[in-house]
């Protein structure tokens, strides 16, 4: 019986390490994919366009998209604007496992 409990928390500490681990580094990737009239887009093609990369130590690393233009190279807004919201929503998702993971530290702790 003891055998069993210890095993069962050596296997819940593992599920919870790899949590951590997981939620250690958060990327996020917009790609694109070009969309012809004629034909499916094919997913498979997407190219990456812009990258957030954030660890939990505070680093970070951005790609952002650029454009020519007349003065040089410039933001693409809306595709950085749309990057913008994938980062954001993944950095509250972000937040609610860790939050998660939290209040089952303090439940089995009380």
């Amino acid at each position: 019986m003891a055998d069993d409990v210890e095993t069962s928390l050596k296997s819940v500490a593992r599920k919870v390490a790899g949590y951590i681990e997981d939620a250690a580094t958060l990327t996020v990737e917009t790609r694109v994919v070009q969309v012809d009239a004629a034909a499916a887009a094919d997913f498979a093609q997407a190219r990456p366009a812009a990258r957030t990369v954030i660890k939990l130590d505070g680093d970070s690393e951005a790609v952002v998209p650029l454009q020519a233009g007349e003065a040089g190279l410039v933001v693409d807004k809306s595709l950085f604007e749309l990057h913008e919201r994938n980062v954001n929503a993944a950095i509250e998702y972000r937040a609610r496992l860790l939050n998660a993971l939290l209040g089952v530290f303090r439940g089995s702790a009380a």
